[in-house]
């Protein structure tokens, strides 16, 4: 009787329990939608699509907002957005697996698989090896050398082959800056060793048996597909662009994906490499590619780059995550694996809005304070499009009105060649002076005169990363026309690094 008593007992409180479980995730999910809707009109973005998998199971997979603004598209789970950076740790997760299974030796030099690869310095390209190019350590500064891709007709290998003219930044292995450049490389790494690009790679192992149906790894499908989200310029009143092709560096930032889909690839990376019972790779991968191996930050903010990932620490509970930014899209993912918590956020607007509303919601659930959350996240947002304005607003003050080019437009034309970007064109016609860049035809612009011998760059099409620059006309002392150089004052494209030299 009294074990009868006991058992009842026990079934009760298992029951209560699991009610007050479930209705907290009930509520805990309406929270969530009303945050979301908040943040929407705060960051005053046309849509995005929040996902969340707590213990397995699925806690939200909806979209908000519209998937083009001004239209009645409405944002769903399945809505397709580029994850951009988000990509890496399908590549890194590649590139451990192959090494478990002895295909590659992540300690070999990046020569034993690619023999042309090249960076500033002899012995560092002798002696990088395939976990350096995964983890943001190989010397070059943060996004140097992007501008030799974007927009680029180079393919991926003609893009590596180019990396030896990137300046180096800090000594190798002594710092931190964060290389799409180093990915792009390690797409080639398996290409060399399966056969297959990094594309089909990821497509064989991981989407196909995942169910990822709708993940793509490039943007030219899109074309043919329904429901699939349209990046804007935020700065631009949420302009609609069309979709940049990134396929030269598809494996530094190529996959477009849904929250619905990449739940089911952060519910596996949680679960070891398993999922429904069938092993897509060891746990052993999980253990290198979380894996601290760049500290970041100071003692007080510890963090450091993984392998593909970021791996961070919330008041005793790690955070292995990674945010993208595509041209007109940003996207955040996170997991908090002693929680067994996992979230995407994808966006179709250039703004902070994936991060913040990800950090409200570990924060949710790791019981900390989130009172102002969005109060605070907002302000951010504030001061970095100030600091952007104030960038912008430098230049305007200094231009010297009333000034003319000391040379004929005619001397200013001819070719100029940068070792690290190729040969741009300068083209006189009449009174007017056009750039065309041989390589990357989509950055073509007409130049307007701006005081002496610099003139602002209009772009034939809009671009997301950048918008105002000058370009300016370097002469020798007998007023010859010798080189140009950028001024582009944005960020994540470098044209200062171009140097290029009139032939």
């Amino acid at each position: 009787m009294i074990l009868r008593i006991r058992i009842l007992l026990l079934s009760c409180i298992c029951i209560f329990a699991l009610a007050t479980s479930l209705q907290l995730s009930a509520q805990t999910t309406a929270d969530f939608r009303t945050a979301a809707e908040r943040a929407l009109t705060a960051y005053d973005v046309p849509g995005f699509a929040v996902g969340i998998i707590k213990d397995g199971e699925i806690v939200m997979a909806e979209g908000f907002g519209t998937r083009t603004k001004g239209e009645d598209e409405p944002v769903d789970g399945n809505t397709l957005f580029a994850i951009a950076s988000n990509t890496k740790a399908f590549i890194s997760t590649a590139i451990v697996k192959l090494h478990l299974e002895g295909k590659l030796d992540l300690d070999a030099p990046v020569r034993d698989y690619l023999p042309y690869f090249a960076l500033y310095d002899d012995y560092v390209s002798n002696h990088m090896i395939v976990r350096d190019l995964l983890c943001h350590r190989a010397g070059l500064g943060t996004f140097s050398g992007d501008v030799i891709w974007y927009k680029s007709a180079l393919s991926a290998e003609d893009v590596v082959r180019q990396v030896r003219h990137v300046p180096q930044a800090y000594e190798w292995r002594a710092g931190y800056g964060y290389s799409n450049l180093m990915f792009i490389t390690a797409g080639e790494v398996i290409q060399a060793v399966t056969g297959q690009s990094w594309a089909e790679y990821v497509s064989e192992q991981f989407l196909s048996p995942l169910g990822m149906n709708r993940t793509q790894t490039s943007v030219t499908p899109l074309a043919k597909m329904d429901n699939v989200a349209t990046p804007h310029l935020t700065r631009h009143d949420n302009q609609a662009i069309p979709y940049a092709n990134w396929d030269n560096m598809g494996a530094a930032g190529g996959i477009v994906s849904s929250v619905s889909d990449m739940l089911k690839w952060i519910g596996t990376q949680m679960a070891g490499g398993s999922s429904d019972g069938e092993e897509l790779f060891p746990k052993e991968v999980t253990d290198q590619t979380w894996r601290p191996h760049n500290a970041l930050g100071n003692y007080k903010n510890f963090s450091s780059a993984g392998l593909g990932w970021f791996v961070s620490n919330r008041e005793g509970h790690t955070i292995v995550g990674h945010g993208g930014g595509y041209d007109g899209m940003y996207s955040r993912v996170a997991m908090v694996p002693d929680q067994n918590l996992g979230i995407v956020i994808l966006t179709n607007s250039m703004t902070g809005l994936s991060s913040s509303l990800g950090g409200f919601i570990i924060d949710s659930y790791l019981g900390r304070d989130t009172d102002k959350w969005l109060e605070n996240a907002v302000a951010r947002q504030k001061r970095g499009q100030n600091a952007w304005d104030e960038r912008h607003q430098e230049r305007l003050d200094a231009r010297i009105e009333n000034t003319t080019a000391s040379v004929s437009l005619e001397n200013y034309a001819g070719e100029y060649h940068d070792p690290m970007f190729g040969t741009i064109n300068v083209i006189a016609n009449g009174e007017q002076l056009r750039l065309e860049f041989a390589t990357a035809p989509l950055l073509n612009a007409n130049l307007s005169h701006w005081h002496y011998d610099t003139w602002e760059i209009k772009w034939d099409e809009p671009h997301a990363w950048f918008d105002f620059g000058t370009v300016q006309f370097q002469l020798n002392n007998n007023r010859e026309v010798t080189g140009l150089e950028f001024d582009v004052p944005y960020d994540d494209i470098f044209f200062h690094e171009i140097k290029a030299n009139k032939k």
